[in-house]
Parts: C-alpha cells; sequence; structure tokens
C-alpha cells in the first residue's frame, strides 16, 4: 500500500517552479536544505531568508506522534476547534511497552496495562482522521522510513528523532505536541531559517565499519550542541554508496550533535529501498524530478562557499567508534577504546549488549549482527553478556525470521523483544543483582546519558554499531578489539572474529502477515473519545493563564541545575511514560533528576518558606500554593535531547514562570515559548555564578518585551544586596503573543472563537 501518493504528486509538481524562485532570490546556487524548505514555505516568498536569523512559516506535509508524546499533543488538538487533521498524520504504539521477558509476553502485559491509553489514541486517531499503528506495528521512525518517507519532502513529529527520515531524503524535524498542533490545525509551522553544515563523505566504507561510525565520529567532532540551529547535510561519493537505512542510522542520531535534522540527497539506494518496500511509483516520480532532490551543481563543486561549516571524512579511513559513557560525543575509536576503559576504571566485565532500536534496526543491521553469531557457533564461542535484539517494524521481524536471523540469535542465547523503543528509552525491567554497582552496558542505541536505559546511575552505557555491540556480547570484555584481537573458545583454541557481512535488503524480500496499521473512519464526527474523570493516566488540560500585564516580582529560586539537564532530568521516561496523558501527575517527576548547584544532590531543593529541604516538585507545588511563582536556572545546553514537552509544561503547570540559562537545546526552548513561558539566556554567561540559593527575583522590562530587546532580572539576596543583570531572549512577535495570552494553544483558540 502505498501512503499519500496524491500528496506526492502534488509536491513534486510544485518543486520546480519554487525552487527556480527561491534561486532567483536568493541569488545563488541551492543546497539539497534549501530546496526543500524554499518548497514547503507557507506563503511564497518575498526576499531570501538569513540562516540563523530570520523566523520563517512552512508547511510541512504530515505529522507523525509516537504514544507517549502523542497523548499531550492530542489533548491540545481536542481543545482547538478543528473537525479533522489538516495534514497526514499518525499515531505509532512504541514507546510504552516494557522490555522485560520476551516479546510476546512483554506485548500483552503491555496491551493490558496501557489499554486506556491505546483505546483513547485509537479513538481520537479514529475521531480526527489519524492513521494508527497498534502496539508491535513497530518503532515510529522504522515505520515511518517504510511507509511514508519520501525524497523532498517534509514532516515534524513529536519525537526528537524524527529526522531518521533523511535517511530517504526527506527534512524531518523532531517538534513538541503543541508545533505538531499546528500543523494538524492547518496553520503555518515557525522555525528559525537553519544554517547548514556540510558533511562531505569521500571513499568507501569495508570491514567492520558501518553507516553509524559515521555519526559517531561526526558526535565527537561537534559535541551535543554543535549543531544546534543547524541542518546537517550529507553528500559526495561516500554518500551514495551509503545504504538508504544506513542514512537513516546516521540522521537519527544527529539529533544528538543538537542538529535541526539531517538529510542525505536522492539517489540510486534510495530508489532501490522505496522499490524494495512496494513504492516503486514514488521511486518513479523521484526519478522524474531527481534534479531538484539534490544539491546545485555548483555546490558539489564548491561545497565551502555554501554551508556556514564544512566537515570532510574518508570512509576507506574511517574505523569503529565507542562512544560513552554519559554522553553520545564522547568519541573513541576502537583503537583507543580499550585503553581509554583501563585509564578511566570503567567496568571492563560487559554485562548486557543490546543491538536494535529506531537507530539501527534495519535488514542490512540485523543480517551484520547475525553474522557474526554465526561465526561463533561455527567457531564454538559462546556469549558471555545478556544479549538482546529488538526489530524496528514487524516487517523486518518477519523478514528477518523468514531468513533464519532470528534462529541464529537464538542459537547464541540472544533474547528478542518487542518491536518496540523499550531499553532504549528507560522501559527497561533490568535484571541486576544489585543496583548500586557499578557496571557496562553496550547499545546500538542513540543515547546513554546517566539512567538512560535501566534508571540506574550505576551503570556505564556505551553506543556503538550493532556489528560492535554483538563482537562484546561474544568477548564480553570492553577491552576487546574484534579487529584485533582472539578470543578462546570451548575447546580452547584461540581463533577471531571475521569481518562481519551482510545484505542491504532482503534477497526474497520484505514479508509481513498484519504490519499493525489502522486506517481512520472517513467521518469520524459520530466517534467518542472517553477520559475518564478519575484517571490516573489521562487528563483533560485546562488553558493556562494568560500574563496579568506586569513584571514578575517575588519569585523563588526552585533550583540551581548545575552541569548537563537533559529532558531526561527534567522529565524522567522510564516507568513515568505511563502518565505521559495525565499533566499533574506526570508533574512529580519535574527536575528529579537535575542536580542542585547548592548540595551537589538530585532531587533535594530548600523550600524558603519553610526553609526545609524536600523534592523538587513539592517545593514547587508548595510556592504555587502560596501564589509564588518560581525560577529555574541551568546551565549550557539546557533541555538537550528528547523532544518531550511535558520539560516545558510541568514547570507551566506548576507555577515556574521563568527558565534562565547559559544556553539552550533547540526543541526545549521552543516547547517553552509554545507553553507561554520566558525561556531567558544571560548575556553573560558568568551571572549564572551570581545567583544563590535563598534569592528572590524580579523580572523586569515586560511590559516593553519586543523583539531584540534584553531584559533585566534583579536578583535579591538573603543578606540584602541586589544583583541587577541583563538577560537576552529569542522571542519574535508571535512568540510573545504567545507568552502574553498564556501559550500558543489559548491564540489558536481565539482564533477559533473557542
Amino acid at each position: 500500500m502505498i501512503f499519500d501518493l496524491d500528496l506526492i504528486r502534488k509536491t513534486y509538481a510544485g518543486m520546480p517552479a519554487k525552487i527556480a524562485a527561491a534561486r532567483k532570490l536568493t541569488g545563488t546556487p541551492l543546497t539539497l536544505a534549501e530546496k526543500i524548505l524554499y518548497a514547503h514555505l507557507y506563503e511564497p516568498p518575498v526576499r531570501a531568508y538569513e540562516r540563523g536569523k530570520d523566523y520563517v512559516d512552512f508547511a510541512p506535509d504530515r505529522v507523525a506522534m509516537q504514544d507517549a508524546t502523542a497523548q499531550m499533543a492530542l489533548l491540545q488538538f481536542m481543545t482547538c476547534g478543528r473537525e479533522k487533521v489538516a495534514v497526514p498524520s499518525t499515531v505509532h504504539c512504541d514507546h510504552l511497552i516494557q522490555a522485560k521477558v520476551g516479546a510476546e509476553q512483554d506485548l500483552k502485559i503491555a496491551v493490558d496495562v496501557n489499554k486506556e491509553v491505546y483505546d483513547f489514541l485509537a479513538s481520537i486517531s479514529n475521531k480526527y482522521g489519524i492513521g494508527f499503528w497498534r502496539a508491535g506495528a513497530g518503532i515510529i521512525h522504522q515505520v515511518v522510513l517504510e511507509n511514508y518517507a519520501f525524497p523532498g519532502g517534509m514532516m515534524i513529529g513529536t519525537d526528537s528523532h524524527t529526522p531518521n527520515a533523511g535517511g530517504l531524503g526527506m527534512i524531518a524535524i523532531g517538534v513538541g505536541g503543541a508545533d505538531a498542533v499546528d500543523v494538524m490545525a492547518g496553520l503555518a509551522w515557525e522555525l528559525k531559517m537553519p544554517k547548514l553544515i556540510g558533511v562531505k563523505l569521500t571513499g568507501k566504507l569495508s570491514g567492520w565499519v558501518s553507516p553509524k561510525d559515521v555519526i559517531l565520529k561526526v558526535a565527537g567532532i561537534l559535541t551535543v550542541k554543535g549543531g544546534t540551529g543547524a541542518i546537517v547535510e550529507y553528500f559526495g561519493e561516500g554518500a551514495e554508496s551509503l545504504s538508504a537505512t544506513g542514512k537513516g542510522t546516521i540522521c537519527n542520531m544527529g539529533a544528538e550533535i543538537g542538529a535541526t535534522c539531517s538529510v542525505f540527497a536522492y539517489d540510486e539506494k534510495m530508489s532501490g529501498y522505496l522499490k524494495a518496500t512496494e513504492r516503486e511509483e514514488v521511486a518513479a516520480l523521484a526519478d522524474g524530478v531527481k534534479e531538484h532532490l539534490r544539491p546545485d551543481p555548483e555546490v558539489y563543486a564548491n561545497p565551502e562557499k555554501y554551508y556556514d561549516q564544512l566537515i570532510e571524512i574518508n570512509l576507506s579511513e574511517l574505523e569503529p567508534y565507542v562512544n560513552g559513557p554519559f554522553t553520545p560525543d564522547l568519541a573513541w575509536p576502537i583503537s583507543k577504546f580499550g585503553e581509554a576503559v583501563k585509564a578511566n576504571q570503567w567496568p571492563e566485565k560487559l554485562e548486557v549488549a543490546l543491538i536494535g532500536s529506531c537507530t539501527n534496526s534495519s535488514y542490512e543491521d540485523i543480517s551484520r549482527s547475525a553474522s557474526l553469531a554465526q561465526q561463533a557457533i561455527d567457531k564454538k564461542l559462546k556469549t558471555k553478556a545478556e544479549f538482546t535484539i529488538t526489530p524496528g517494524s514487524e516487517m523486518v521481524r518477519y523478514t528477518i525470521e523468514k531468513d533464519g536471523f532470528l534462529n541464529t540469535f537464538d542459537k547464541i542465547g540472544g533474547v528478542v523483544l518487542a518491536n518496540a523503543c523499550g531499553p532504549c528509552i528507560g522501559q527497561w525491567a533490568r535484571h541486576i543483582d544489585d543496583p548500586n554497582r557499578k557496571n557496562s552496558i553496550i547499545t546500538s542505541f542513540n543515547r546513554n546519558f546517566a539512567k538512560r536505559n535501566d534508571g540506574l546511575s550505576s551503570t556505564h552505557a556505551f553506543v556503538a554499531s550493532p556489528e560492535i555491540v554483538t563482537a562484546f556480547a561474544i568477548a564480553g570484555d570492553l577491552t576487546f578489539n574484534p579487529l584485533k584481537d582472539k578470543l578462546k573458545n570451548a575447546n580452547g583454541e584461540e581463533v577471531m572474529l571475521d569481518e562481519p557481512s551482510g545484505l542491504e535488503l532482503p534477497p526474497k524480500g520484505f514479508s509481513v502477515d498484519d504490519p499493525g496499521y489502522v486506517a481512520p473512519a472517513a467521518d469520524g464526527s459520530k466517534v467518542e473519545v472517553v477520559v475518564k474523570s478519575d484517571s490516573q493516566r489521562l487528563q483533560l488540560l485546562a488553558p493556562f493563564t494568560a500574563w496579568e500585564g506586569k513584571d514578575l516580582k517575588g519569585l523563588k529560586l526552585l533550583i540551581k541545575a548545575k552541569g548537563k539537564c537533559t529532558t531526561d532530568h527534567i522529565s524522567m521516561a522510564g516507568p513515568w511514560l505511563k502518565f505521559r496523558g495525565h499533566l499533574d501527575n506526570i508533574s512529580n517527576n519535574m527536575l528529579i533528576g537535575a542536580i542542585n548547584f547548592f548540595n551537589e544532590k538530585t532531587d533535594t531543593v530548600k523550600n524558603q518558606l519553610s526553609g526545609a529541604y524536600g523534592p523538587v516538585p513539592a517545593t514547587a507545588r508548595a510556592y504555587k500554593a502560596a501564589g509564588i511563582g518560581s525560577v529555574v536556572v541551568g546551565d549550557e545546553n539546557y533541555g538537550e535531547g528528547s523532544s518531550r514537552e511535558h520539560a516545558a509544561m510541568e514547570p507551566r503547570h506548576l507555577g515556574v514562570r521563568a527558565i534562565v540559562v547559559r544556553s539552550f537545546a533547540r526543541i526545549h526552548e521552543t516547547n517553552l515559548k509554545k507553553q507561554g513561558m520566558l525561556a531567558l539566556t544571560f548575556a553573560n554567561k558568568e551571572d549564572y555564578d551570581k545567583i544563590q540559593e535563598d534569592d528572590s527575583i524580579d523580572i523586569t522590562g515586560l511590559t516593553d518585551f519586543t523583539p531584540g530587546k534584553p531584559l533585566s532580572l534583579v536578583l535579591n539576596h538573603s543578606d540584602g544586596t541586589t544583583d541587577s543583570i541583563t538577560v537576552n531572549h529569542t522571542y519574535n512577535e508571535q512568540q510573545i503573543q504567545w507568552f502574553k495570552e498564556g501559550g500558543a494553544l489559548n491564540v489558536i483558540r481565539k482564533q477559533a472563537g473557542k
């Protein structure tokens, strides 16, 4: 089944004229990203837009939502007065399935435990014309790649790894639920015109090296915030040698460098993947506009002239990488990783190896890992670490079972988990003797923040390709280098693992009995969406209150967060995922993972009303009950990681009025603005040090809140002294209106007469 064929035809029909007009406006040849962006403007442009400066309105082709974020997005959409979504939209049930025993039993439990949420999502999708993918159908990004992504398209998704679709030449951007509501309501979607980072790939991968190693190296170069506000565009003969799913892996993990998204030009590999997934007509249509799905020839000839930053990587010289622990940009080439493990005294014994996830669960990934598993069987080796396999979709799972790979993994003790996110997002009931014991795991996932996978701060998580992870599972030792080290087999013989081998696409084709898709009703007007008033998992939303019209005085410091403060620190996943549709309940996890600057502890802050120390959410609730607003202070790249808007909605719900930081991650800053919050940055980053534990804070300049004009913070210290500091913001006129009205959704309601 081909989805959205008429939409794709229409998109391609309009591209040549739109791109020609953009080329005339800019007066320069265009990169691929620029072509797609200008072809998806909400209204025809009257001038060229400046990268990194101008806010631009776009009209994405579609919206994708996963079950954890879809709940809040659709609860918001219910209130905006629309009868049906304005663009093709889908919901994918992949986040709420906990990995514990194995695929069949885990899925059965999830369907029972999450019935209320699944029923809500199914019914609201049916009512508003949204495609619904049942639990077990697969992980959102893999399902999108197999069914919806198309070269030259533009989509947004309520998950930070939405850029996975860049593997099929699509501009695909992770957003919060309020952004999704805008697009589903038929409104313009606003984004600051991204800067462009070009990555020129030469040479060709060989041996143990995989596409995953490209992004692991790029993460080491750019760090977790080096891509912020930018689209990363890969090109060159090296790019064309990579499989479409390998390209997807690279684009997926671009979220870990803060990139808006990543994209590859349309080529034969993409065409082959479209045909293999029964989208021959889409491939034929793309072939007809191929020149518009690639950068202009002048860009290829002189890339340094057209990108804001240029990186060159020779794939022939690349070696496998292992990144971590605790951050995805700590990049170690395999030749140096063993030394790093010893030098840093990270646990050498590997306890669990996990492959799959939305990042690395393609047929190619699984086949290469299976080749190593078969070697272990043939060479009389056994896995010395626990080993799990997470297929990305039912289509992939069914096909790799048909082709014998699952049986191969089973023979070496591998456990196949459900087609879901599972351990990648903390949905893992891990079996461990002592949760406080330092230990090491390695995954082919995308993130490895502390507590990310199993909720344990003692776990050292590393990220590598599926092939390297599988080799480590066999060795059980992180100092092992599969490229040169030998292993002792059951006969006492020393053997070496050969280079992995695999196939980009299944030679007998993809197969699946039931992909798990449910189409919406043609007319959903009679469909009833029920949310029980006493539900602990779902809660209808009440509009946030509008700004009072004056400066904010007497706000209390809630927490001064020290160091890395990701969305996992602000709104933890794992066991808290069950409350993603209930704002009040999930707010009890607000900032419980952030480190308090003043005592180096988590979830312990001073209540200025009582003088006692207690949990962050309870302290915020105490201030709110007393009619006092609060302020959160943060460090660099605050809000790094997931797109979850709960990290912005929870502070808003609990009375936090402003987040003041050294710098923001892109999605989180936008999410805060959408919810009517003040997202501010220190004009002088050293002013972070002036914040004291007992501060009462005034925010002045709000009565003249205008784009480009800084605001002021007055820090009223407990000793009677004060500090006045300048804070910057990036609000435009529309975003200031969101603040004044109490949130973007209130503006939409007004427009709809609600």
